[in-house]
C-alpha cells in the first residue's frame, strides 16, 4: 500500500504519527513495517540500483521510513537520521568551511556548547556565543560576508529561554546566512521552525521523538533538499558514516507513533507542576515558558502551538546543598540524565556541567513524563521538605 504522501498535507500530526505515513509491507501485508538489517543490496543485471538502496552506510529502508515520517511532521522536503543528536549537529557544522563565522546561544545543551568551543573552533570555525533571545544582539553580531550560520536552541536547555525564530531567520537571510534550530524540546508537535523561516531543524531524536529512553538518535530536516549546504551534509554523512542503524530506526518509528499523545500529556503535566511550584515558598523561581511571568512567555505563545513542552527547571530557595538533597530525596522521579521519556527525571545540572556552566547552582532540571502529575508534585514536595 502506498504511503499517505498525497494526504499528508491535510492530515493532522496525530494521524500521520499513528500510522507512520500508512506504509504497509508489500511482500507480506504486515501492518508493522519490517526492520531491514541488511548492510548491502542487490544490483540489477545492468549494474543499477532501481530500488534506491546500495549499501547500509548511506541508506537503509527502515531508516528512510523514519526519515519520511519526521520530514512530514516538520513540513520539510527531506530528513536525515544520524547515530546521535551530537552527530547530527556536528555534521551540519562540519559542512561549513574553516573561517566561517557562526552565531550560537550562550544557553544551550552543554555538550554541544563544549564541542563548539573546542573541536569546532580548533577546526577553524569562528564561533560567537551570545544571548539569542535578544534579536538586536543577534543582528549586531552578524559579520557581513562572514557569518554563514545562526544556530538557535529554543526553548534552550536548561533555562528554557525562547528565541524568536522568525526574526533570526530574517537576520540570517539578509546576511546570506542560514538559520538552523534545535527544536528538540518543542518537537514538531508544538513548533514548526521551517514554517517560521528556518532553513534546517535539528532534533536529538533520543528524546521526545523516540520517547522511551532506549534509542540514541539525531535528525536534521530541511525545507530545500537541493540547498548546497544540505547536499554537503548528506555527502558528509555518506562519507563518515554516522547514519542511524536499522534496529534503532525501527524503535524510533514505534516511538513516533505516539509522539503527539506523549508530548500533549507531558506538556499538560509540566504546566500543572510549574503553576503549583511557583506558589511553593521553598522554590525561589520556576523556569517554564508556559508561565505568564516567564520573560519570553508571549513569544513562546506565538511560536509554540498546543503547549509549552514537558521541560521545566526550579531554583531551590535554600541553595545548592538543598537542591542536591532534594534530588536525593525523590522516590518517584528518577535521578538520571536525558529528557523526553515516559518516566520523569530530575537532575542537578550544575554538578553535571562543571565550573564553566551558566546554570545556577540551586537549579534542578525536571523532565516531566507520563506519571500522574499529582503523584509527581507530592514526591517533589516531600523531597523539598527533607532537603530544606
Amino acid at each position: 500500500m502506498p504511503p499517505l504522501t498525497k494526504e499528508k498535507n491535510r492530515l493532522t500530526p496525530r494521524s500521520l504519527c499513528a500510522q507512520a505515513l500508512g506504509w504497509i509491507d508489500e511482500a507480506t501485508g504486515a501492518l508493522v513495517p519490517p526492520v531491514h538489517n541488511s548492510t548491502t543490496f542487490i544490483r540489477d543485471a545492468d549494474n543499477s540500483y532501481p530500488r534506491g538502496f546500495s549499501y547500509g552506510r548511506p541508506d537503509n529502508p527502515t531508516t528512510a521510513h523514519a526519515e519520511a515520517v519526521i520530514a512530514a511532521l516538520e513540513g520539510g522536503a527531506e530528513a536525515m537520521l544520524f547515530s546521535s543528536g551530537m552527530a547530527a549537529a556536528s555534521t551540519l557544522f562540519m559542512a561549513l568551511s574553516p573561517g566561517d563565522h557562526v552565531i550560537a546561544p550562550k544557553v544551550m545543551y552543554w555538550s554541544f556548547r563544549n564541542w563548539l568551543q573546542g573541536a569546532a573552533s580548533d577546526w577553524g570555525l569562528k564561533v560567537e556565543l551570545l544571548d539569542t533571545t535578544d534579536s538586536q544582539a543577534v543582528a549586531a553580531a552578524v559579520r557581513p560576508g562572514g557569518t554563514r550560520l545562526i544556530w538557535l536552541e529554543t526553548p534552550a536547555n536548561p533555562l528554557w529561554c525562547v528565541s524568536d525564530i522568525g526574526a533570526c531567520a530574517e537576520i540570517a537571510h539578509k546576511a546570506g546566512a542560514r538559520l538552523a534550530v534545535d527544536s528538540t524540546v518543542a518537537t514538531p508537535i508544538l513548533s514548526q521552525p521551517l514554517a517560521l523561516g528556518a532553513d534546517i531543524v535539528m532534533h536529538s531524536a533520543s528524546k521526545y521523538l523516540n520517547g522511551h529512553s532506549d534509542v540514541i538518535a539525531g535528525a536534521l530536516v530541511t525545507g530545500d533538499a537541493e540547498d548546497p549546504l544540505w547536499l554537503k551534509i548528506r555527502k558528509g554523512r555518506h562519507q563518515t558514516g554516522p547514519v542511524l542503524g536499522a534496529q534503532e530506526a525501527g524503535l524510533l518509528l514505534r516511538g513516533l507513533r505516539t509522539l503527539p499523545l506523549r508530548v500533549g500529556e507531558s506538556s499538560k503535566s509540566a504546566l500543572f507542576l510549574a503553576q503549583a511550584l511557583a506558589e511553593d515558598p521553598r522554590i525561589s523561581e520556576v523556569l517554564y515558558p508556559g508561565l505568564p511571568a516567564h520573560p519570553n512567555h508571549e513569544l513562546a505563545a506565538r511560536q509554540m502551538q498546543g503547549g509549552f513542552g514537558g521541560m521545566l527547571s526550579v531554583r531551590v530557595r535554600a541553595g545548592e546543598e538543598a537542591a542536591i538533597a532534594t534530588a536525593a530525596g525523590v522516590r518517584l522521579w528518577k535521578r538520571a540524565t536525558s529528557l523526553g521519556g515516559v518516566e520523569s527525571l530530575i537532575e542537578h545540572r550544575a554538578s553535571v556541567e562543571g565550573p564553566s556552566t551558566p546554570v545556577p547552582s540551586d537549579l534542578l532540571r525536571l523532565s516531566v513524563g507520563l506519571e500522574d502529575p499529582g503523584d509527581l508534585l507530592a514526591d517533589l514536595s516531600q523531597a523539598l521538605a527533607g532537603g530544606g
